[in-house]
């Protein structure tokens, strides 16, 4: 039990000892009342026998009730007690005789109400009982194993759940932002779609990446790209010839140059669109010549659209019928344009120019990063 349950002890062995010695002074003024009354009978009757009763005033003072003095005793912890010892402490048993009725009911005039005392007394030791047992039973109340476990969880959750959201996810390399910058600059030069059928893709909203993608395969995004053994130069690497021929169809407002990465990006885009779309130039007697693209073919056409229908008019070449739009048609268009574009390349490096192609949003691909590990001029 608390040290608050003790004190609450000692109170209540004062407010008992003081009853006792009330108790005390009504047996005594019991015993006088009935000395009285044996005196009153005495002097008005004879026994049976004649005899005058004998006076009770001859009684020793000794008979009357004393005040029993009890030390005061030390105050045991009543954790040491019995729950039955505590149970006859706390709660009063019914009055036995008389007596004791009127110690418990009764009173003389200007007594404190006992009952009234008393019931508060007990309710101020049930309360006292009451906050010890759940004060004891928090402090004796083992840590759930159940609850550890809950707590772990949820730890271990947060934890993967911070890893999962913090952690660095895999990207493209840093050049290849600088070149969709670039990018932008030159798509915005009209001459660079095919001439006369006006094919575009390469600096289609949706299939622009096909030139950072082309100079990621080839260059490694560096623009000062120089190839000796060909002689292909920028960041679109090409020969200086035959850059410089496709420059003028750009209406350059300057010297072409291989080494700027805006210049290089706007040949490269004419020259791309032109293998797709094809087109018309002047033969050297002065009457035009067209020049097939991609799209002239109708078996290509089916691979990109799903019909070998194509629209052909005169001096123009032909171009199928349906647009390009599927993601698979257009990874095939760009794998055939990369075969035509870098003169000697594989069917396997094809393939991963087209899988970059098509998963430009998605750099953390599985195939994506296995290609970038093997571009030996990546930056």
């Amino acid at each position: 039990m608390t040290n608050e349950f003790e004190n609450f002890n000692d109170r209540d062995e004062e407010w008992l000892h003081e009853l006792e010695l009330r108790a005390t002074d009504l047996e005594n003024d019991l015993f006088d009342w009935r000395e009285a009354h044996a005196r009153e009978l005495t002097d008005s009757s004879y026994g049976r026998d004649g005899v005058p009763r004998a006076s009770s005033e001859g009684r020793p003072g000794m008979l009357r009730a004393q005040a029993r003095r009890t030390p005061p005793r030390p105050a045991r912890p009543l954790d040491d007690v019995p729950d039955e010892a505590l149970h006859h402490v706390i709660e009063d048993e019914e009055p036995d005789d008389e007596l004791t009725t009127i110690i418990g009911t009764g009173g003389r005039p200007g007594w404190p109400d006992p009952g009234r005392r008393r019931s508060s007394a007990q309710q101020r030791t049930q309360a006292l009982i009451d906050r010890g047992r759940r004060s004891a039973g928090r402090a004796r109340k083992p840590k759930s194993r159940k609850t550890v476990l809950i707590v772990s969880g949820i730890a271990a959750v947060i934890t993967i759940a911070s890893v999962l959201i913090f952690r660095s996810s895999p990207g493209w390399p840093p050049s290849v932002a600088t070149v969709r910058s670039q990018i932008e600059t030159a798509c915005q030069n009209p001459n660079v779609a095919s001439e006369p059928g006006q094919v575009n893709f390469a600096c289609g909203t949706d299939t622009r990446q096909i030139l950072w993608v082309f100079a990621l395969m080839t260059s490694g995004d560096n623009p000062q790209y120089n190839e000796a053994k060909t002689g292909r130069q920028g960041l679109e690497p090409i020969t200086p010839t035959q850059g410089g021929q496709v420059a003028w169809s750009l209406n350059l407002h300057h010297p072409y140059n291989p080494m700027d990465p805006v210049d290089s990006l706007q040949v490269a885009a004419r020259a791309i669109n032109n293998i797709i779309g094809g087109a018309t130039l002047t033969g050297t007697n002065g009457k035009p010549v067209v020049q097939p693209g991609l799209e002239s073919d109708p078996s290509d056409c089916v691979r990109y659209t799903g019909s070998p229908a194509i629209v052909s008019h005169a001096g123009f070449p032909s171009l199928c019928a349906q647009p390009v739009s599927s993601s698979t048609g257009q990874a095939a268009l760009v794998a055939d344009t990369y075969r035509q574009w870098e003169v000697g390349a594989t069917a396997a490096s094809a393939y991963d120019v087209s899988v970059l192609f098509s998963n430009a949003s998605n750099p953390g691909n599985p195939q994506v990063q296995a290609i970038l590990k093997t571009l030996p001029n990546v930056r």
